[in-house]
């Protein structure tokens, strides 16, 4: 049983503790407008989203479920730490900003920064994928997890912006193309994606076909690159103890 909230004229404040209290599992919210915040902290709910909310949705989620059935605003998954944000449109800046674990699917396009500081640690492995294009620093200071930018309708461009990996010192950044990103630091590598990196992603981009309705074999068999840290990059020495 759905319990449905109408944002209409509700101050975020008043939104987030309807969602919060809730009983029911599954909650669905429609009118939202620029609701800030919903789903932070959220642990074992479904949240369906009707409109467009506002920024930080699912800031430091646990364990739910977040679809937003329309565009979302900047720092999406804010500091998650698990559970999944499904976006059915585009994305503001700073999706995925420090994510520690869980899933960012995003079907179209995302802004900048995003991947910012996301992190790993042991099995808790972050994972975003963009269907569209991103804006200029894609990674910057990632330390862990997986970024996947497929291109989806940019097929004859790069589908990521200026200075990707600046700072990175860990993850990887898988990118669709035919055109590797230009302008990167010496601290980042950037190679063909080898058979054994398809199959890395394989599951990562199955689930993104199955929510918005792509072809996963014909994704899967298309070009990519892979963007690693470089061995002797300078960055990893600031972080990580040798």
């Amino acid at each position: 049983m759905a319990i449905k909230i109408n944002a209409e004229g509700l101050h975020y404040k008043d939104l987030n503790h309807l969602v919060s209290s809730a009983n029911d599992k599954e909650v669905v919210i429609e009118n939202a407008l620029g609701h800030r915040y919903i789903g932070t902290g959220a642990v074992d709910k479904d949240i369906q989203i009707h409109g467009i909310p506002g920024n930080a949705l699912g800031a430091y989620l646990n364990g739910c479920r977040i679809s937003v059935f329309a565009n979302a605003q900047d720092a999406t998954g804010d500091t998650m730490n698990s559970g999944e944000i499904i976006i059915h449109g585009n994305c503001g800046d700073a999706a995925g900003y420090g994510m520690r674990d869980g899933k960012i699917l995003i079907k179209g396009s995302a802004g900048y920064r995003a991947g910012i500081h996301m992190k790993e640690y042991q099995q808790h492995i972050p994972m975003l994928v963009i269907g569209g294009k991103v804006g200029d620093f894609l990674g910057e200071y990632q330390a862990g997890g997986r970024i996947i930018v497929l291109g989806i309708g940019y097929e004859g461009n790069c589908p990521v912006g200026g200075f990707c990996g600046t700072g990175m010192h860990g993850g990887a950044i898988y990118i669709r193309s035919e055109h590797a990103p230009s302008g990167l630091p010496i601290q980042v590598k950037c190679e063909d994606a080898a058979s054994e990196d398809i199959e890395a992603i394989r599951s990562d981009i199955e689930e993104f076909a199955s929510c918005f309705g792509y072809n996963a074999s014909e994704l899967l068999s298309s070009h990519f690159f892979k963007l690693t840290p470089n061995t002797a990059s300078p960055y990893k020495q600031l972080y990580v103890n040798n």
